[in-house]
C-alpha cells in the first residue's frame, strides 16, 4: 500500500473512464463483473486493454477464485482517484517525500499548484501490527461496518469534519484544505512531533497547556480519544519573555477517535487523554503535577460555558452522520491496537508504551490484511456517490490536466 504516483502521466483518458466505472460499480459489487465495467465506461472495445492497463500498475485486481469474471479497485487505485480529485481542485500539484508512517495512515508533503506546502494524509485502515491480524480479520468477517476502504473513507470525512469545526473555532490545528475518498490536505505545520522532544525549557508550562487544551475540548463538547505525544506537534518561536527564550505551542492532530462528551464511555476516554500526558511528562521531562486532576466531573461543568458551541453536534450535523460515527467506533473498538478504544482492556505497562515508541520511531509499516469486499450498504453508497464528481466534460481534460502532478526525484 505504498503510494507510488509514477504511472500518473500516462493514464489515459480511456483508462481513467475505466477506473472511475470500477469504483462506482463497486458501492453495489465486491467483484465488478468485467461486462458491466465496459457498460459503464461506454468504451466499447477499448475497455479490455484499459482494464489490462490497469491491472498490469495495481490500480484494480483480479480475485482468485471469484464466481465470474470481475475485478476490485484496490488501494492504489483508490489512491489514484483522490489524488485526480485533489489535482482538479488545485489543492495538489506535485507529491514529494513521505514524513510519516502512523499504524493506519501514510504522510507526505505535497505541493500546491502556487508552490504552497501542504500535508497529505492518507487513511490505511486495515493495516495493523500482527498482534491485532486476526482481529481484523474478525472484524471484517462479522461486518460491522464496510470494507476497509469505506471504514478509510470515514476516518478521512471524520477527520476533516472535526479540523474543520476546530478551525472555525479557534483551536491549535491544521488548516484543512481539501477532502477526497480516503483523504484529507491540510497546511504543513513547521513544528516537531513532542515524542522526538528530548528536553523542555519549562515542563510545567507546557503541561498547564495541553491539560487547559484538553477541557477546552470539552467545553465545546468533546473528547479527542487519543491525546497522546503522537498526535501533538510542539511549535517553537523565539521569546524573550519567555522560559528558555523560546514559545512552546502545542498543535492538535489527528482526530479519528475522537467522540462527544456524552459517549457512553466519555469519562474513561477523558481519564486516558489526562493520563497519557501525565505518564509522557513523568517518564520524558521527569515532571509530575502537584495537583490532582482534572476529572470527568470537572470537564463536564465547562460544557458549553463562555458562549461554547457544541462542536459534536455541528459536526454532526454537518454531515458525518451518527451512523457513520458509531460503525467507526466499532472499527476503532474492534482493531484497536493493544486495547486502545476499550474501557475494559487491562491498562498498558511503561514496556509495551516504549515499545510502541520504538515502532513508530523506527517508522517500519505494519502488516497488510487483504480480505475480499463484503457487500456494500445503503450508507456506504452515499459517502461513495457523494465523493466522486465525473462528466465527460471533465474527463476529457484529465490527460491534459495530470500531466502537471508529479512525483519529486527524492521520492
Amino acid at each position: 500500500m505504498k503510494l507510488d504516483t509514477k504511472y500518473m502521466r500516462y493514464i489515459t483518458q480511456e483508462d481513467w473512464k475505466v477506473l472511475t466505472a470500477v469504483e462506482m460499480l463497486s458501492k453495489n459489487h465486491e467483484v465488478v463483473p468485467t461486462k458491466l465495467i465496459g457498460q459503464q465506461s461506454h468504451l466499447g472495445g477499448s475497455t479490455a486493454r484499459s482494464i489490462s492497463a490497469l491491472a498490469k500498475i495495481g490500480l484494480i485486481a483480479r480475485l482468485r477464485n471469484a464466481k465470474y469474471d470481475g475485478y476490485r479497485l484496490t488501494y492504489g487505485g483508490l489512491d489514484y482517484l483522490a489524488l485526480h480529485t485533489h489535482n482538479n481542485k488545485s489543492a495538489v500539484y506535485s507529491v514529494g517525500n513521505q514524513i510519516g508512517v502512523g499504524k493506519e495512515s501514510d504522510i507526505f508533503v505535497v505541493a500546491s499548484p502556487t508552490g504552497r506546502q501542504l500535508v497529505l494524509k492518507i487513511h490505511r485502515l486495515g493495516r495493523i501490527s500482527f498482534r491485532t491480524v486476526k482481529a481484523n480479520r474478525d472484524y471484517l468477517r462479522n461486518k460491522q461496518g464496510g470494507s476497509w476502504m469505506y471504514m478509510s473513507r470515514l476516518a478521512a470525512l471524520k477527520e476533516y469534519a472535526f479540523l474543520t469545526a476546530l478551525r472555525e473555532h479557534n483551536f491549535p490545528v491544521p488548516e484543512p484544505i481539501a477532502q477526497s475518498r480516503h483523504t484529507l490536505v491540510m497546511s504543513l505545520i513547521d513544528a516537531f512531533p513532542m515524542r522526538q522532544i528530548a528536553s523542555v525549557p519549562d515542563p510545567a508550562s507546557l503541561y498547564a497547556e495541553l491539560i487547559a487544551m484538553i477541557l477546552r475540548l470539552a467545553q465545546y463538547g468533546l473528547i479527542h480519544g487519543d491525546f497522546n505525544e503522537f498526535n501533538i506537534l510542539v511549535e517553537e518561536k523565539p521569546d524573550a519573555e519567555a522560559k528558555g527564550g523560546v514559545a512552546l505551542t502545542p498543535i492538535l492532530i489527528d482526530f479519528p477517535q475522537m467522540v462527544s462528551v456524552d459517549h457512553a464511555n466519555a469519562e474513561f476516554y477523558f481519564d486516558r487523554d489526562v493520563n497519557c500526558i501525565k505518564r509522557f511528562f513523568k517518564r520524558r521531562f521527569q515532571f509530575t503535577p502537584t495537583e490532582k486532576g482534572p476529572y470527568f466531573a470537572d470537564a463536564r461543568k465547562l460544557i458549553g460555558t463562555n458562549g461554547a458551541v457544541r462542536l459534536d453536534v455541528e459536526v454532526a450535523a454537518s454531515g458525518f452522520s451518527k451512523k457513520q460515527a458509531k460503525e467507526l467506533e466499532a472499527y476503532m473498538k474492534s482493531v484497536g491496537v493493544d486495547g486502545d478504544g476499550d474501557p475494559n482492556a487491562p491498562p498498558r505497562t511503561d514496556l509495551e508504551e516504549d515499545a510502541d515508541d520504538d515502532d513508530n520511531e523506527e517508522g517500519e509499516e505494519s502488516d497488510v490484511v487483504e480480505e475480499e469486499e463484503p457487500q456494500a450498504e445503503a450508507e456506504e453508497r452515499k459517502v461513495w456517490a457523494d465523493d466522486v464528481e465525473f462528466t465527460t466534460d471533465r474527463l476529457g481534460n484529465t490527460v491534459e490536466v495530470l500531466k502537471s502532478l508529479s512525483v519529486d526525484d527524492k521520492t
